[in-house]
Parts: C-alpha cells; structure tokens; sequence
C-alpha cells in the first residue's frame, strides 16, 4: 500500500521512527510471532497513517499486520492507534457467515429435525389473504378461516420452476427418451389447483417416478399405451426356393418323334450288322467289299441318325 497522491501525510509520520514505533506495536499483538517486513502505508488522513506488515504467523498466509499511527500536530509525539491483523488480498480467509436457515438445503432434513419456517418467509401468505388457488378457496370456506398460512404466488411459481427444473420435469433424460408423455398415461393422477394443468402424481409402482410429483410433459418407458412390436429377435433370411408352387415343363412332341428316330437307327444298325455276320460264318462267302460296306453304313448312321440297311453283294 502507498500513500494516495491527493493526501500527503505528515513526514513524522512516515519516517523510520515512526516505522519502528508501528513495527514494535506489531510484535506486542503478535507475542512470540515474528512480524515480517514493512510492505506498504496508507494514508487515513492528515493527521493519520497505516503501516502494514507481513504476518509470519503459521496458516495466515496473505495476512497482514495493521498498525495505526497519528501525530496531534507539531511538537506532539506520534502515538498508535491501533494494531490489527487483517488479510490481504491472496489471504485465506473464512466464508461469509450465513445464518442455519439459509444454509439448510434440500435433503438436510432428517427424522426428529425441526425446521420451522421464518414469520417473513415469501412463499407464504396468511390464511385469510386470497391464494389464487381455488382448490385453497374451496377448502378454506368449507372449514372457516382455515390454515393460518397458505402457499402464496411467488411459492407456487417457484415450486413449479423447480419441479420442470428437476428429475421428473420435460428436460430430463428419462422424459427425452420416452415414447410418450405423462399427460397421455393412464398412470397419470392430475393434482388440483392452479399447477393441476402442468402437474401430476405417478401412480405406476415399476416407474422411478411412482409417487412423485411429475410435469405433463415428462415420461418414461412404462407409459401405459406403450406397444412393442413382436417376432423372433433373431434375423430370418428371405425364402430363396419357394416350393409351395409346383412348376411343370412340357417337352415339344418333335423333340421326342427326333430321339426316337435317332435310337429307332441305332437298333436297326445294330441288327444288320450282327446279321451279316451271322451269314459270313455259316460260309455264304467272304466278300471283303460287303464288310466293307456294313462298316461305311454302321458308320454314317450312328453319325447322322438316319437308318442305313446293309446289304451284301
């Protein structure tokens, strides 16, 4: 710290005496600790001055010791003020003291707790005050006066942000993944009064959501009208040979009449030959150009198919 350009302190004030009067004042507060090294001054006024030192003390890191020194005017002595231990900028220092009932958060609340709402609590009203519920308004004039307290507008309004806000509200990721809203569920219980159009119980005992309050547009895989589809989950191929029709193929009767032709030749070949042979051993001559026919005849009908008779000469 430095002194401000628009104060100038009194030169007794800021000279080495005065240092070491501010310093000795220091280690009297600070007992066995030992005082640091002198880091700066401020000006408080004409007639006042601090001067500040590091503060070695174990766990006050960035504190500093504050010493007040003044002078009454010329001829006076400088005396000290003060001495105090304050923390610097980078200094460790506690929270802001906040008092129990604003501390306590949702979930604090355990068996035996008593919790007790402050008289100025906002999002109450007192029973006699409009509600702006008519179910409250209902119920109020049935039995008389009624609750000395009822949720006023800005607690209706707040819890209603808080519930779309949380687990069971549109933007969680149950409700993003669901097939279906609550509004649609027969599960679904719509509460009365003013949050009945946003707000609902479940009533479905598998859900996470059972007995908690549930926004309209929340949902979960458990929607009453929920459908899955069936079939195997495992993939069957497409029919590849359908044999619940039987194919037929007519063979054209020319077709047949020509293979019948050609084997008819065959057979009639086949006689001839076997016959000529018969005639040759039972001596009616050998006559090397018949054979020779019979071959050429055997030959060109089982190549073309046309019946050839052999003869001999």
């Amino acid at each position: 710290m430095t002194a401000t350009p628009t104060q100038q302190p009194q030169p007794v004030l800021a000279d080495p005496a005065a240092v070491r009067l501010a310093r000795d004042a220091a280690q009297e507060e600070a007992g066995s600790e030992h005082v640091g090294a002198h880091v700066g001054v401020l000006v408080e006024d004409e007639t006042s001055v601090t001067h500040f030192f590091e503060a070695d003390h174990a766990g006050y890191r960035g504190w500093r010791w504050a010493v007040t020194v003044a002078n009454a005017g010329e001829g006076t002595p400088v005396s000290v003020s003060e001495a105090v231990l304050l923390p610097g900028n980078d200094a460790l220092v506690a929270p802001q003291w906040v008092p129990w009932n604003e501390r306590v958060r949702a979930g604090d609340l355990g068996v035996g707790d008593l919790l007790p709402a402050s008289p100025d609590d906002p999002r109450l009203a007192p029973g006699y005050v409009e509600s702006e519920d008519p179910a409250v308004e209902e119920v109020a004039l049935e039995v008389g006066l009624g609750r000395v307290r009822v949720l006023s507008r800005e607690g209706v309004l707040d819890a209603a942000e808080r519930w779309r806000g949380g687990d069971f509200g549109p933007r969680s990721e149950m409700a993003r993944s669901a097939p279906a809203a609550c509004g649609t569920c027969g599960f679904y219980l719509r509460i009365a009064g003013a949050l009945g159009a946003a707000f609902g119980v479940c009533g479905n005992e598998l859900t996470p959501a059972d007995g908690h309050v549930v926004h309209v547009e929340y949902g979960c895989g458990a929607h009453s009208e929920v459908e899955v589809e069936g079939g195997s989950a495992v993939p069957v191929a497409d029919v590849v040979y359908d044999d619940a029709l039987l194919e037929v193929e007519v063979n054209e009767p020319v077709a047949r009449s020509a293979d019948a032709a050609v084997d008819a030749a065959d057979d009639v070949a086949a006689d001839d030959v076997a016959a000529d042979a018969d005639g040759a051993a039972a001596g009616e001559g050998d006559t090397p150009g018949a054979v020779d026919e019979v071959e050429r005849v055997s030959d060109a009908a089982d190549a073309t198919g046309v019946s050839a008779r052999a003869t001999a000469r």
